[in-house]
């Protein structure tokens, strides 16, 4: 939950903070029509690394593709269009779907720690003698 979150975020800096010369960085990033980003091939494939049971892999690829969509406004409604990306705004699946899409994205330094809600994503440098290098790399990394 997003509470488990923050206090995991505040026990990792309080504990860093009690050493000397330390002090701790925050980006907190929401990512934009996250759930949109989901590719079903690619989810199904770390799903099955995550020893999720093939008959759901294939129910969740199949949920995820050749959705029908249409747009409505007062009157009018446009016509029909298939995607075969992304997850349903709304759904209650499709935090779950983006966060087990995005399991893989670590950080690759222990002083830097990554935690993630959905599709919010708090990146927090545990800073000691003023080197922010693996902070800003993982920064970084996150924006490309």
């Amino acid at each position: 939950s997003v509470d488990d979150a923050v206090n995991m975020g505040l026990h990792y800096i309080l504990q860093h903070l009690d050493k000397p010369e330390t002090y701790a960085r925050i980006l907190f990033v929401d990512f934009s029509s996250a759930f949109n980003t989901i590719i079903p091939d690619i989810l199904q494939n770390k799903l099955s690394q995550l020893s999720v049971p093939t008959s759901i892999c294939q129910w969740i690829t199949s949920f995820l593709t050749d959705r029908q969509q249409l747009v409505r406004l007062g009157k009018l409604t446009s016509g029909t269009c298939t995607i075969s990306t992304g997850a349903p705004q709304g759904c209650v699946l499709s935090p779950l779907l983006f966060s087990l899409y995005t399991n893989d994205c670590t950080s690759k330094d222990p002083s830097v720690k990554l935690l993630k809600f959905a599709d919010d994503t708090t990146v927090i440098g545990l800073i000691r003698d003023g080197d922010e290098s693996a902070y800003r790399q993982e920064v970084e990394q996150l924006s490309l």
